[in-house]
């Protein structure tokens, strides 16, 4: 019995302590030229592209042969009544046009493994959209990642009435992309993903953002936080392969 013991204390010893995960997803990305700036970023950060946008596609590629795990950005109405731009999900588009919709944004941008919602503080109040996106991302094994622009939203709770792997963010880095405020916020990033063990933050390819993480970023080591693509979030859960690439914070 005392040899067990002194094994298992011995083990204890050796094995590494449950890592802390932080996912960052940087989102908003398709409409500007400075977006590119992104993939400059380390390939264990998501990136969260809008569908038919001018760049939205091409970065989408680019990102994933430099290794960045992609996700859609897909635009969802907000309460505020601001236009959601070209594959747009809105309250008046009945199950059929949802999903296909849906599928428009996900032919749109190659490899993408999940989606976050863009906006949606309306949308994702309500049961029914919200089932049809989860049964349509159900369906083809992607995840999902509630952006949280409202405390109301049923995104989460309908994905797991259907078991579709989800998410919900945690902070937004740079609702003020001024430096003292990044680093306010970069420093709850690290209190936060140590007391809770995993966390997703989402940001946006503002240049002021790009520069701070690019600069920032090898802190998180430091504090024993290991960077990592979103779906490695998920434990145990069958998120489905990249899928292949069609050839042709505030209140949002």
């Amino acid at each position: 019995m005392r040899n067990l013991l002194l094994l298992l204390l011995c083990l204890c010893s050796i094995m590494p302590a449950t890592a802390t995960k932080l996912a960052i997803i940087i989102d908003d990305i398709g409409y500007r030229l400075t977006d590119e700036a992104a993939l400059s970023l380390p390939n264990s950060i998501t990136l969260s592209v809008l569908p038919h946008t001018p760049l939205g596609q091409k970065l989408a590629q680019d990102g994933y042969h430099k290794g960045h795990e992609i996700m859609l950005h897909l635009p969802m109405q907000a309460l505020n009544g601001k236009a959601l731009g070209q594959g747009g999900l809105t309250n008046d588009m009945n199950e059929a046009q949802i999903k296909q919709q849906l599928q428009s944004a996900f032919s749109n941008i190659p490899f993408a493994k999940g989606a976050n919602n863009h906006m949606g503080s309306l949308l994702t109040q309500m049961d029914e959209p919200m089932l049809w996106v989860m049964q349509s991302l159900k369906q083809q094994q992607l995840f999902f990642v509630d952006s949280f622009t409202t405390k109301y939203t049923k995104a989460s709770s309908k994905a797991m009435q259907l078991g579709v792997p989800s998410l919900r963010r945690h902070i937004f880095l740079d609702n003020d992309i001024g430096e003292r405020a990044l680093e306010r916020q970069f420093q709850q990033m690290i209190t936060q993903s140590k007391q809770q063990g995993k966390l997703v933050v989402i940001a946006h390819p503002y240049p002021e953002t790009i520069q701070f993480l690019n600069a920032n970023l090898a802190r998180l080591n430091d504090n024993d936080i290991t960077l990592v693509p979103t779906s490695q979030l998920f434990d145990d859960v069958n998120v489905a392969v990249a899928s292949l690439p069609n050839p042709t914070a505030t209140l949002k």
